[in-house]
């Protein structure tokens, strides 16, 4: 994120981190733009692998050496030598968890989402889909190893990397469809419902005693000029719809000091999206729980502290308390 941030201190500012998981693209006028990627047709496009299925060929057809393929072909060959591919019936979140595992020590990336849109892109239009295995951030470390995990245990006809993309797709948009810039799942909480709704989690937290939050979520549109795309009146428009739209749909937190109390009904794998008082926004960090050998539960994430994916040396409920102006957490089980 923002090179003038400490990227050793545990959470570095989070005031400025909070809009990170909001919609991957605040405050984007402080960061350069991502390195061009070039496609195989070698046309390039403006972020690393920021690709669009409509220029790209399918991936079954691509003959060529790519370190996030070969990282997709490993990580999937990986997971079915585990027997963690071709059980349904096991948790989710164990096999997304491996695949977490796998990509530690992979480079931290904020904003590539954004990157056609500092290029000039035309956020009314299509967006493009944006896929790597090579460097993350908090959310799509988790949309990845998710992805992947599915994948792995799909039989089909398409490539393994067309499975993967539609796998991120599904979970990136609103209902599943890629659209404008106004469908992505801006707010991390409206990514969990949004997926539950669907089928692809179960929001576990009000079994565990979450309280609920129901405080307006209105920081993109109170934020414009923090975000390329809402300088078009249409998507300013579009997102203030969707914000209201989110109006009487309360998050369910669990509070910071009841954590502890119900850590040991949380499996490693569930989903984590880190609240926040900040006014207008849910969360502003995201991850998955991770228990360790001992069965200590700690975090694994993409943490703009540390540069890269990593599991924290804090235990959960440690790592939530030191957020600043945290309230909990928020708590989905994959399915």
């Amino acid at each position: 994120m923002d090179k003038m941030q400490s990227r050793r201190t545990m959470l570095g500012d989070v005031a400025k981190l909070s809009a990170a998981l909001a919609m991957r693209s605040p405050l984007a006028a402080f960061f350069a733009p991502a390195r061009a990627a070039v496609i195989p047709s070698g046309r390039p496009i403006p972020s690393e692998r920021s690709e669009s299925r409509d220029l790209r060929p399918a991936s079954r057809d691509l003959h060529f050496a790519d370190p996030d393929h070969e990282r997709l072909d490993k990580w999937t060959k990986t997971l079915r030598a585990e027997g963690l591919a071709p059980v349904p019936r096991d948790p989710l979140g164990r096999a997304a968890v491996r695949v977490g595992e796998l990509a530690r020590g992979t480079p931290y990336e904020a904003y590539t989402l954004e990157a056609y849109l500092r290029a000039g892109g035309d956020p009314t239009s299509t967006e493009p889909l944006t896929l790597s295995l090579t460097r993350f951030d908090c959310v799509s470390l988790v949309e990845s190893c998710l992805a992947v995990a599915r994948a792995s245990r799909m039989v089909s006809d398409m490539g393994e990397w067309d499975l993967f993309a539609n796998e991120v797709e599904r979970m990136r948009y609103r209902g599943g469809k890629r659209g404008s810039y106004a469908s992505r799942l801006h707010y991390f909480s409206e990514w969990i419902s949004d997926g539950t709704k669907r089928g692809l989690l179960q929001d576990i937290a009000p079994s565990l005693g979450a309280e609920d939050d129901t405080r307006p979520l209105r920081f993109m549109t109170e934020h414009r000029k923090s975000y390329t795309a809402l300088a078009d009146d249409r998507v300013f428009e579009q997102i203030a719809t969707m914000e209201r739209g989110l109006d009487g749909q309360p998050r369910h937190v669990i509070p910071t000091a009841h954590i502890a109390s119900v850590a040991d009904r949380i499996q490693t794998g569930d989903v984590l999206g880190f609240a926040t008082s900040i006014p207008g926004l849910d969360v502003t960090h995201s991850a998955f729980a991770y228990r360790d050998p001992n069965g200590v539960l700690r975090v694994l994430h993409a943490p703009l502290s540390g540069g890269a994916v990593e599991v924290s040396h804090y235990e959960l409920p440690d790592y939530v308390a030191a957020i600043k102006r945290s309230t909990g957490i928020l708590l989905a089980r994959p399915l």
